[in-house]
């Protein structure tokens, strides 16, 4: 997994880091910044699952319960890869249009409570179980562990609320437009 003679690092969150490891002492990791050399990137060595060099991969991840690391090594590989996939290949198209036409028409009211819908509608786009398209997965066969699909859904999830987020906010910018442009467009027919 190390390109051009880089190390890269394998986050817990599915991130990949790819720059030159200079330290990995102090409970921290250090890596060269590759867009400026005189810094540093600095990561917690508990947010790390794995690095890999030249020389093979190092597993920094410890299955420790005390700690809350619930999965074993293997799980937690799962884990990331279904996060990684999720990442890759879900779209929360349904909850951003969804939330955005929600969104337009409470803003259209121009009520001091059309904000509520489509922040009540983010909160609650979490709930829904979330579908693993097999076109969304690197390999069908990871489907067949728990760990990996919980990876997918924890992206997915969240995903789907930021998705849901964004398109509440634009539709009630739009709802709102349209409101005091309907309401000014009114008061000038009324003056004529």
């Amino acid at each position: 997994m190390a390109q051009n003679g880089k190390d890269t690092l394998l986050l817990l969150n599915g991130a990949v880091v790819i720059g030159t490891v200079i330290d990995t002492t102090n409970g921290v990791t250090a890596i060269k910044n590759q867009k400026d050399s005189t810094k540093n990137i600095i990561i917690e060595n508990d947010r790390i699952f794995s690095i890999t060099t030249a020389n093979g991969e190092s597993i920094m991840y410890v299955y420790d319960t005390i700690l809350g690391n619930e999965f074993t090594i293997d799980e937690m590989r799962y884990f990331i890869l279904g996060e990684q996939d999720a990442e890759k290949g879900f779209k929360a198209k349904g909850a951003f249009w969804g939330n955005m036409l929600l969104g337009a028409a409470g803003g259209v009211t121009g009520s001091f409570l059309c904000p509520i819908p489509p922040f009540a509608f983010t909160a609650l786009s979490g709930l829904p179980r979330v579908k693993v398209k097999s076109s969304s997965v690197s390999n069908i066969d990871y489907i067949k562990h728990d760990t990996y699909i919980m990876g997918y859904e924890r992206v997915a999830r969240k995903k789907r609320k930021i998705g849901s987020l964004a398109g509440g906010g634009i539709g009630l910018g739009i709802g709102l437009g349209t409101f005091f442009i309907l309401k000014s467009t009114n008061n000038e027919i009324q003056l004529n």
